[in-house]
């Protein structure tokens, strides 16, 4: 620091510069900084001011800050807040995170001080000993019982199955709460397509089979379509993740929200998690100024939907329950009433859609009662014997097979807010191409396209790192709901995830455009329509969102005999 007393002229300037600054660029800062509470929520704007405007040695007898709550952010130089973060990452084992920070930019400093800052070391410490409270699901599995469901028999019951419901009661009870407006809908879009060779969100991969539409189209147009047939306005709230959200919301811009009204779209962005190596628990850099982080599970809804607003919007429009779906499945049958009547006839806080496993060890997750709550045990941890077992009738005794869509009572949602941070995390292992510095290059050749100079000798280099990334995962929610149910459908009806690159056996975009195609088929000829071998039809949901809806526009005996897109 410099001597006060031998720089009065530059202080009093650099005081003025500060002033001048502060003036100039809180106002772009505070709106982005803002958390739903309405203050500022990032720490770091005292950092960004002052690198980024060239005030570099302020003297300490000159505390220039901000008060921020009652607190002062005072400025720091950059050596200053290096030190500082130093001495937050050494206890954890975490300083090689600073390794660039002499060769990042202002702006660069900020970032990468930001998300150091908001990191919790300690829980990521804990995650990696193994040292947070994770259930013992092979012994938990041997208690569970099948869950309270409705088969796809039960619908030609009389007595209406297992939970004496009957379904046109149920079809009946889902209808009027489509027109009374009490249905939103919850869309998550916080994957990437890179496993797919695609370079943008999955929600903008082109899945439509003759049409090239996106994904994202077909979900916002399935919401227009119940919006239109019960005239009553169905609200989506999409959820992004920091690596999709400026191109989703590109996409939706330059498509004028593929046809949504403003007020019935709210987008909003989930969380993140850092990804550490497998080897040492050290978390991984994407750049030099960015840790890797990646989403942290669509276990983070709730707290997304919280701190967000989108909880006060839900309020707003009257929404009373949401349908939660992904948007890498087109086949979702968004809303539908019978299992919506079901929900409501239940009195259920939270219903899931399942379909029947074929095999013991289909990779679904397995919905199960433990102690009397819901569970969803994933394919992975539920032992071999327990997946085995058979009713008396022969068939698997846990049938259920999640296929990762809800019905969310409103209540639940909110009471959630209050233990959402305390979902458990669960571990997956995945190749990262995370930024490694591997030591001093004999040769001194910086050059290249896979790795570049670190300027003290050293070749900085992207590596394949095995890494360990965690997430939460929104079934946890399942055992503090009231009275879950579940309600079944067949397969070819609700299920065809977008997963797998090309040549994989299934989930292929190939595979889906197959199943699309075949329920468009289904639907056309069960209005009478006649379809020549080897086409493909397409339907777009505002020409019929369902086979009702495709009678009422087809008239019986109709041809088609060459491949085409019916839109609205």
């Amino acid at each position: 620091m410099e001597d006060p007393g031998k720089n009065a002229g530059r202080n009093s300037a650099l005081a003025t510069l500060a002033e001048a600054t502060i003036i100039n660029q809180f106002s772009r800062f505070i709106g982005s900084n803002r958390d739903s509470h309405g203050t500022l929520a990032s720490p770091r704007l005292d950092l960004s001011l002052h690198l980024c405007s060239g005030v570099s040695s302020l003297p300490s007898a000159l505390p220039v800050g901000i008060c921020l709550g009652g607190a002062v952010d005072f400025l720091m130089t950059s050596a200053e807040e290096k030190q500082r973060l130093h001495a937050r990452l050494k206890p954890y084992g975490q300083q090689h995170l600073l390794h660039f920070w002499e060769e990042l930019g202002c702006e660069e400093q900020a970032q990468l001080a930001t998300q150091i800052d908001r990191v919790d070391l300690e829980l990521m410490a804990a995650l990696f000993r193994g040292q947070v409270d994770q259930h013992d699901w092979a012994a938990l599995s041997r208690r569970a019982v099948p869950p309270p469901a409705i088969r796809l028999s039960d619908r030609t019951t009389a007595g209406g199955g297992a939970l004496g419901i009957d379904p046109a009661a149920a079809y009946d009870r889902g209808d009027q709460a489509l027109r009374s407006g009490h249905l939103g809908v919850l869309l998550t879009a916080g994957g990437q397509g890179s496993r797919l060779g695609f370079d943008l969100p999955k929600a903008l991969y082109p899945i439509g089979p003759v049409s090239g539409v996106s994904l994202l189209q077909i979900h916002i147009e399935k919401v227009l379509a119940l919006a239109q047939r019960y005239g009553a306005p169905v609200p989506l709230y999409l959820m992004t993740s920091p690596a999709t959200h400026d191109q989703t919301v590109q996409a939706l811009v330059e498509n004028q929200n593929f046809g949504l009204p403003e007020d019935d779209l709210f987008v909003f962005c989930q969380g993140t998690m850092p990804a550490v190596d497998e080897r040492t628990g050290e978390l991984l850099l994407a750049e030099k100024h960015k840790l890797w982080l990646s989403p942290d599970g669509h276990g983070g809804t709730v707290a997304a939907l919280g701190a967000s607003g989108a909880l006060q919007h839900i309020e707003k429009h009257g929404v009373r329950h949401l349908f939660y779906l992904q948007v890498d499945n087109p086949l979702v049958p968004i809303c539908d009433p019978i299992v919506l009547g079901y929900h409501l006839l239940a009195e259920s806080e939270l219903t899931s859609i399942a379909v029947a496993k074929g095999q013991p060890h289909d990779k679904l997750g397995n919905f199960a009662m433990i102690d009397g709550a819901m569970h969803v045990i994933e394919y992975s941890d539920f032992p071999d014997d327990v997946a085995q077992l058979r009713d008396a009738s022969g068939d698997l005794k846990f049938w259920a097979g999640s296929i990762a869509v809800h019905v969310f009572a409103l209540s639940l949602l909110e009471r959630s807010l209050e233990f959402s941070d305390r979902l458990p995390f669960h571990i997956a292992r995945k190749l990262v191409p995370a930024l490694a510095q591997s030591g001093p290059d004999p040769s001194g050749d910086l050059s290249g396209n896979d790795s570049s100079g670190d300027g003290i000798g050293n070749r900085v280099e992207r590596a394949a790192t095995a890494a360990l990334k965690y997430e939460r995962f929104i079934f946890d929610l399942l055992p503090t709901a009231e009275r879950p149910i579940i309600v079944e459908l067949a397969e070819p009806d609700c299920f065809a995830p977008l997963k797998n690159a090309p040549g994989a056996a299934k989930d292929t975009a190939a595979y889906v455009q197959g199943l699309m195609c075949a329920q468009s088929a289904r639907w056309l000829e069960a209005a009478g329509a006649q379809l020549a071998a080897d086409i493909h039809i397409e339907l777009s949901p505002l020409f019929g969102l369902d086979a009702a809806g495709v009678a009422e526009r087809v008239q019986p005996g109709r041809v088609f005999s060459e491949s085409q897109y019916l839109g609205g």
